[in-house]
């Protein structure tokens, strides 16, 4: 026997009752989700063991992560779908901040290099005017060698020779900004 169309809502639950939310997630969603989590774990598989540790990772992700790196061509790939969905049941946040941390870090310290480039390059140019700023920045810096080592830079600029004083310059540099 069919139903007539007044009979037809019936069967509908009343409104009156609290209706559970419903999230509908479309397919193409989860597919773009599962694709930044491949490439999550490509970055990961990218970094090397001591930033690895770094990073809080589950042994078996570790493990799959590392396999990973081993493995060439076609398994390589399969390897990655792996470590993807190994990735959707686990907590992915730590694991973005972390390496977020790491990129960041990696930024911040080609920064500093640069700024100690361009302070080396003012010190060999400018001669005594750079040191006070030099030894504004860092106090524990002791003026007379790095007047030497200045004097020594200036040398080999004009003689074309190699810049060793230059690249002592640089590492003193970075040994006071360490400090």
């Amino acid at each position: 026997m069919t139903k007539q169309p007044d009979e037809w809502l019936d069967d509908v639950p009343d409104n009156d009752e609290e209706d559970e939310e419903i999230i509908w997630v479309s397919k193409s969603e989860i597919k773009r989700d599962a694709e930044e989590l491949k490439r999550l774990g490509a970055e990961l598989m990218e970094l090397g063991s001591n930033s690895l540790d770094r990073i809080p990772l589950d042994e078996d992700l570790r493990s799959a992560i590392e396999l990973a790196q081993k493995i060439k061509k076609e398994g390589r790939r399969r390897q990655m779908q792996l470590i993807g969905k190994m990735l959707r049941s686990r907590d992915e946040e730590p694991i973005r901040t972390a390496l977020d941390k790491l990129k960041n870090r990696h930024n911040q310290q080609v920064a500093l290099f640069h700024k100690l480039e361009m302070m080396r390059d003012r010190l060999v140019e400018q001669g005594d005017e750079a040191v006070a700023e030099v030894l504004a920045l860092y106090p524990n810096a002791d003026r007379q060698q790095l007047r030497a080592m200045i004097r020594n830079a200036q040398k080999e600029k004009a003689g074309n020779k190699p810049p060793k004083a230059y690249r002592q310059i640089f590492q003193y540099l970075r040994e006071l900004a360490e400090a």
